[in-house]
């Protein structure tokens, strides 16, 4: 039997094979989607206020996570890169929302992060011309396998049910407790520029309650008014984790000294009552924030604070619950030697 010669001309075969893979796998998409830590980022060049101050010393700094499609590669050795996490379509995009949508709807989270972190600050400061009016109730999130998934998207804004208007969610429960489950409700909502009518068969909430929904959690929609202008411009960066540490810069901005010349990282939804939500991705920000060598890190108290303090490896882990407790706990650090 002769035996098989590996001649040069087969082994650049295979050797164009194996390149050829690699880059495949290297190159295509998968259908996960991987979370990478990004250095968390200075806030002050993105804060404009007529006759405002950029801090001399120290300053505020957000945090944020870049979100890809993962490679074919990154799936199958989810460790190449430090701090990353590999997660399904499923747990990133909402139900019925695609890949366009979710990023249409993280900026408009962005953008309406801004402008609540810009009340809240100029509140904070005493002033009292800042206008916050109830314009319907907004879509927060969607539950998977219920009515609402297809037919509402988050950031969804519902100004009336069933032809009665409402300016906030509560409006909303008063008026499916007129129905009961299995019923026909029909939602008018803004989705952008357009307002839209539409048709939703109600189901019982379950876990023993009979109580009619139609799978939505909800906020105040709010038409902010501010005494003068306030610009954040975060370019293409996405979703409301950035409110806290907007609100602190824009007291910054307007004079006060928050941070006593200390590089403060912050995340954390705020909301209009200066309450400070949970968000996302904390095992990336917190590495994050560590990259870029600040000298504390204020997070959502709860689950976050406490996935923070796991990846922190010295960094101070601050936990907070509103915006005022952020301002006190910043007060109780001192100035920096």
């Amino acid at each position: 039997m002769r035996a098989k010669i590996f001649t040069p001309g087969r082994a650049l075969g295979v050797g164009l094979a194996v390149i050829v893979l690699c880059l495949g796998l290297y190159l295509f998409p998968s259908n996960e989607y991987i979370f990478l830590p990004d250095p968390a980022h200075p806030v002050a060049p993105l804060v404009t206020i007529r006759g405002g101050k950029d801090p001399v010393r120290g300053g505020v700094y957000f945090v944020d996570v870049v979100v890809r499609k993962a490679t074919l590669l990154e799936k199958l050795f989810g460790g190449l890169h430090n701090g990353a996490d590999l997660y399904p379509a499923s747990a990133v995009e909402p139900p019925g929302v695609n890949d366009a949508q979710r990023r249409r709807i993280d900026l408009q989270d962005m953008h309406r992060s801004q402008e609540i972190a810009a009340a809240v600050a100029l509140r904070a400061a005493g002033n009292k011309q800042v206008v916050l009016r109830g314009t319907g109730a907004l879509v927060d999130l969607i539950e998977p396998g219920k009515p609402a998934v297809g037919t509402l998207e988050p950031d969804d804004v519902v100004t009336a049910v069933d032809g009665v208007q409402v300016v906030s969610p509560s409006g909303v429960f008063a008026a499916m407790k007129k129905h009961t489950a299995g019923e026909t409700v029909r939602f008018t909502i803004r989705r952008g520029t357009k307002t839209l009518v539409v048709s939703m068969k109600t189901v019982a909430a379950g876990n023993g309650s009979t109580r009619p929904v139609v799978g939505v959690f909800l906020e105040t929609a709010l038409d902010i008014h501010l005494p003068f202008e306030v610009r954040i411009d975060a370019g293409n960066v996405g979703g409301p984790s950035a409110g806290l540490a907007f609100a602190i810069e824009v007291l910054e901005e307007l004079g006060r000294d928050v941070v006593h010349g200390h590089k403060i990282a912050a995340t954390g939804e705020i909301f209009a009552d200066g309450s400070v939500g949970p968000i996302g991705g904390i095992k990336q920000k917190t590495i994050g924030a560590r990259e870029a060598g600040v000298d504390a890190f204020l997070v959502p108290a709860g689950d976050n604070a406490r996935d923070a303090r796991k990846y922190a490896h010295g960094l101070r882990i601050i936990p907070v619950e509103s915006f005022p407790q952020a301002l006190r706990a910043l007060a109780t650090l001192g100035p920096t030697s």
